[in-house]
């Protein structure tokens, strides 16, 4: 195995400082599709820290050949085990690589429903989310250097800027942003064919500086449940059960959702009826990545584009609760750089960004020519 020096950062920062792995700490470590060196090194990175690797590959043709047949009672044996391993897990580490994004396209609308809810909600929602040190990367393959619309040589530079940068001051950066967050009432988002209003009072905001996503760069809340009312159009196009979703417009009463439009209603529409808590929001996040300027294709990154806000309906985070549970979790993206039309962001009647950069003293250490 012949080691790239960026690999071996970025495994030792994953090890070290997303999921701080120490002696005895047992490390469920998903590798799904190509990545290359990676996981090899990230197994001797575990080691090197005291803990124990285990290891889980994922091939997602196979996992389409059993998914496109799959039962109900099949599905639920497969959640029994794998929750049962990670109930013993102190922490999660995923690398998702592959070459193509809509491998699971086909699988019956039914069948993903089913898959997400039996299987993902009680090994990933109920137990990796809730109770290990977990964080999630994508591997830069020839397939997302394609989604990017980039060479391979290309993106890869990219991504190692991207997932490589100081997060420890992006981290003491986003400290202003968090506080302002936490004693902040009303929220407005305006944007082009969006108008949006809501609260976020009382639910904690968090910050996400490198310990759960590579790449990161986000401080996230949720809105109180039922205080969401207004539009939003979101203009970043979303890939969501391997199909691409463009131009979905939501309309708000009461936080719940009363319409959709999208590329494709029916689609959008079946993911909102996954279950009662699939037509209202779980998560408000600000984006600040300096590195991830553009949307790619590719949620991990997208939802980081500094200048963007992500709204999204489904399950709320157990460490910003606003008491809403779902199987659906649709990070939803809205950019409001110049490029994407603009927009403003106010807390409590005040403007605190504006065409995507932050106008307050304080937060203006987020903006991208200060992370850099």
């Amino acid at each position: 195995m012949i080691a790239d020096a960026r690999q071996i950062k970025l495994a030792r920062n994953l090890v070290n400082y997303s999921v701080k792995v120490g002696k005895g700490d047992k490390v469920w470590l998903d590798v799904i599709g190509d990545c290359g060196n990676l996981a090899e090194i990230v197994i001797k990175e575990i080691y090197d820290a005291g803990g124990i690797p285990f290891v889980n590959i994922v091939d997602k043709r196979l996992q389409r050949a059993i998914l496109m047949r799959s039962t109900d009672e099949q599905l639920k044996i497969m959640s029994e085990r794998d929750c049962a391993l990670m109930d013993k897990m102190d922490c999660y580490i995923g690398i998702r690589g592959g070459n193509n994004g809509y491998e699971l396209g086909d699988v019956p609308e039914e069948r993903t429903r089913a898959y997400e809810t039996i299987y993902g909600t009680p090994v990933h929602s109920d137990r990796r989310v809730a109770k290990t040190r977990w964080v999630i990367l994508r591997y830069p393959t020839e397939g997302i250097s394609q989604l990017a619309g980039m060479s391979t040589e290309a993106f890869e530079d990219y991504y190692f800027d991207v997932c490589c940068l100081d997060y420890g001051k992006m981290g003491r950066a986003m400290d202003a942003l968090k506080q302002l967050m936490d004693r902040t009432d009303k929220v407005r988002i305006v944007a082009e064919d969006t108008d949006i209003s809501f609260s976020i009072k009382g639910i904690p905001a968090v910050k996400c500086a490198g310990e759960c996503n590579i790449p990161d760069g986000e401080v996230y809340t949720a809105p109180v449940k039922e205080s969401v009312n207004g539009r939003i159009h979101y203009n970043v196009p979303s890939i969501e059960s391997d199909f691409r979703f463009e131009d979905v417009c939501l309309d708000f009463e009461n936080g719940k959702i009363v319409n959709i439009s999208a590329n494709n209603v029916a689609k959008a529409t079946a993911l909102f009826d996954t279950d009662e808590g699939a037509r209202y929001v779980g998560e408000f996040a600000i984006g600040v990545n300096p590195y991830v300027t553009k949307p790619i294709g590719d949620i991990l990154f997208d939802e980081k584009i500094s200048g963007s806000i992500h709204f999204t309906p489904g399950c709320c985070y157990d460490d910003a609760p606003n008491g809403n549970k779902s199987a659906l979790h649709w990070d939803l993206v809205l950019c409001q750089t110049p490029e994407y039309g603009g927009g403003e962001i106010y807390f409590d009647g005040k403007l605190i960004r504006k065409d995507g950069a932050f106008t307050l003293d304080e937060l203006k250490p987020l903006n991208p020519e200060n992370l850099r």
